[in-house]
């Protein structure tokens, strides 16, 4: 079964990253208020980037090392834009 990875915008503008394997149904968790306490304080949430993969553990991986992106990184992905991201994705010295 395919999972997913996926990036939620929430009203206060802030990212929650999580995984699923329905979007659909995890988004309407998420916006009636049965999904998890930071989303739930945060009211209405959009699905703003999803990706799929291939096994439950490629998306937890997946989404561990997008929670560890800066908010630019996560921007940079969200909008397809690949020479940003990968100006960011360099480490600094």
């Amino acid at each position: 079964m395919p999972r997913f990875v996926y990036i939620l915008r929430c009203s206060d503008q802030s990212f929650y990253v999580g995984h699923t394997s329905d979007i659909a149904e995890r988004l309407d968790r998420h916006n009636s208020g049965r999904g998890p306490t930071y989303t739930i304080a945060r009211l209405p949430v959009e699905l703003v980037y999803f990706e799929q993969l291939s096994s439950m553990e490629a998306a937890v991986q997946r989404e561990a090392q997008l929670k560890r992106w800066t908010r630019a990184k996560k921007e940079a992905l969200i909008a397809a834009d690949r020479s940003r991201l990968h100006l960011l994705a360099k480490r600094r010295s």
